[in-house]
């Protein structure tokens, strides 16, 4: 819970609402100012992101190289811990994150039960959901639905889950988050006009920045406005690379 490896988010931790000590390890960031999101998270097998068991397996023996018998205790143990803390903990981490009015995402949701879960709890993100289902009803529920990065520059998704591609052309997608690899995020920006998905580089440049401000309430940037922070970067594309030159930060240049 707290980590959605989004570009625009100022604070970061991960821990799983199944984890014995997970309301703990949340309280201990919860009230720190840099805090501006909490994301509800799941990665048990069969859950989520992992709806299909096999793929959590290869992702685990293959990326973390996890013998077979050692991933077998780590499914046996992970599925334990969910029947015995997930409902509960995210009931506990929902109440506080109201309590200290922050916004929430629901992360990797995979049917209409999770969007519904996730309307029902007040969240206004949908992070990572990992089916064309889940996506239509969080867009229709007016959740903001967030894509990765690394996904669509890899043209798919490396868990297994449907292509942020895919979600982009059916008009679902209102965020780009730079997930677990931050130079994507530019990248994905300026490979979008030349898809056939028909969005400018304004519009581009709208999933990383307005959009996911006006998602978690952070009225005062997201925009080139008077008024506003004046966060921008400078980038130069070298055959076809975008790369960032310059950096400001609130008006002053900081790189």
């Amino acid at each position: 819970m707290g980590d959605t490896g989004s570009g625009w988010l100022s604070s970061m931790e991960r821990s799983d609402g199944t984890a014995e000590d997970a309301v703990e390890a949340v309280d201990r960031w919860i009230g720190l100012p840099l805090v501006k999101l909490v994301s509800i998270n799941d990665h048990t097998p069969g859950q989520r992101q992992f709806v299909d068991p096999g793929k959590l397996k290869e992702y685990y023996t293959k990326k973390y190289g996890m013998s077979n018998a050692d991933y077998e205790k780590f499914r046996v143990r992970t599925i334990e811990q969910h029947h015995r803390f997930a409902a509960k903990h995210r009931t506990e981490v929902v109440e506080r994150a109201h309590g200290f009015k922050l916004p929430l995402a629901s992360h990797d949701d995979a049917t209409l039960l999770h969007v519904e879960e996730a309307v029902r709890d007040g969240m206004t993100v949908a992070e990572f959901p990992t089916t064309a289902d889940a996506a239509r009803a969080s867009h229709e529920a007016g959740l903001a639905v967030l894509v990765g990065a690394p996904n669509l520059v890899l043209g798919g998704s490396h868990s297994g889950n449907i292509a942020a591609h895919t979600l982009l052309k059916t008009g679902h997608v209102h965020i780009l988050s730079s997930d677990y690899v931050p130079c994507s995020l530019v990248e994905s920006l300026f490979r979008l006009p030349a898809t056939e998905l028909g969005i400018s580089l304004p519009q581009a440049v709208r999933l990383a920045t307005l959009n996911p401000a006006r998602a978690v309430g952070l009225e005062d940037r997201g925009e080139i406005a008077v008024g506003k922070r004046a966060d921008l970067i400078r980038v130069h594309v070298a055959r076809d690379i975008p790369v960032v030159r310059s950096v400001w930060r609130e008006g002053h240049r900081v790189a």
